[in-house]
C-alpha cells in the first residue's frame, strides 16, 4: 500500500510538472535541492546559494525522515539533487522520481579536510560554481593547533565511529572506535579497564553512556549534522564541537 501511494504521488508530481516546472526552475536557477543539511553543508562549500533542504535540520537522525508530497514535487523539478545515499529517501527517489532534467550528485559525507575539499570541487564541477571552502579549512588548522598546544594529542580516546574523521583531521589518536551496534558487554567492560581519557560520542545516534558510566574518561558529544542550513553551516557545527572539546580542558 505504501510503494503504491508513492509511485501515484509521482504520477501526480509528474503531471503537475508541466504546469509548474518552467517557474520552478526560473525560482530555482542557481540551487540545488540537498536530502539533509550535511549534504547541504557540502553544496554551500561548493558555492551554491539558495540551497533547499528536504529533511528538518532539527530531526535527531536526518537520514530517516520519510518525503513528503511536496518534497517529491520539489525533488522531481530541481536542476541539483545531492546526497549521501544512506538516506531512507532515497529508495522512493530512485524508484518513483525520475528526471531527465536532474543533475543527481552523490558524496561522501565525512567532515576532514580531504573529504571536504574533494566533495566540494566535485558538487562545483556540475554545478559550475566556485568552492569556497577555505575558512572550513582555516577553522580545522586551528583546531588541530588547540590539540597540539593543549597536549590533547597524547590523549587515549574512545570514539564513535561516526566522528573519527574529525577527531584525526584535529589530530586526536584515536584508541579504539563504536558504533555501528549497540554497546556491547565487551566494550563496557573494556572502557572500564582500558584507563581512557576522552570518550566521543555521536548526537545522532547516542549510544556512549554506557561507557562513561563506568570511565573516569571526559565525555563529549560532537555533531554531523549542521543544525542549520545556510551559509558556514558546515563550518559552525564543527568550530561548536571542537569548542565543546576545549572547555573539557580549561
Amino acid at each position: 500500500m505504501k510503494k503504491f501511494f508513492v509511485l501515484m504521488t509521482a504520477v501526480l508530481a509528474s503531471s503537475l510538472s508541466g504546469l509548474s516546472a518552467q517557474a520552478s526552475m526560473e525560482n530555482m536557477a542557481h540551487t540545488a535541492v540537498a536530502s539533509t543539511s550535511w549534504t547541504a553543508a557540502f553544496a554551500d562549500l561548493a558555492g551554491v546559494d539558495d540551497i533547499a533542504v528536504i529533511a528538518p535540520a532539527e530531526l535527531r537522525h536526518p537520514p530517516e525522515y520519510e518525503l513528503t508530497p511536496s518534497d517529491i514535487i520539489e525533488i522531481q523539478n530541481a536542476p541539483f539533487f545531492i546526497y549521501a545515499g544512506y538516506e531512507r529517501m532515497m529508495t522512493t527517489i530512485q524508484e518513483g522520481i525520475p528526471s531527465e532534467d536532474r543533475v543527481d550528485i552523490a558524496i561522501t559525507t565525512e567532515n576532514d579536510r580531504q573529504t571536504v575539499i574533494e566533495m566540494a570541487e566535485l558538487i562545483a564541477s556540475y554545478t559550475g560554481t566556485t568552492p569556497r571552502y577555505e575558512s572550513y579549512v582555516e577553522t580545522v588548522n586551528e583546531g588541530r593547533k588547540m590539540v597540539e598546544e593543549l597536549g590533547l594529542d597524547e590523549l587515549k580516546v574512545y570514539c564513535h565511529t561516526m566522528q573519527v574523521p574529525l577527531a584525526e583531521d584535529l589530530g586526536l589518536s584515536i584508541t579504539a572506535t563504536f558504533g555501528g551496534n549497540e554497546i556491547s558487554a565487551g566494550q563496557i567492560q573494556e572502557a572500564a579497564e582500558s584507563d581512557y581519557d576522552l570518550i566521543i560520542d555521536n548526537f545522532h545516534n547516542p549510544i556512549a553512556s554506557p561507557l562513561a558510566e563506568v570511565s573516569d574518561a571526559e565525555f563529549v558529544i560532537w555533531r554531523n549534522f549542521p543544525e542549520t542550513s545556510g551559509r558556514n553551516a558546515l563550518e559552525n557545527m564543527v568550530r561548536e564541537n571542537i569548542r565543546a572539546l576545549s572547555e573539557l580542558y580549561d
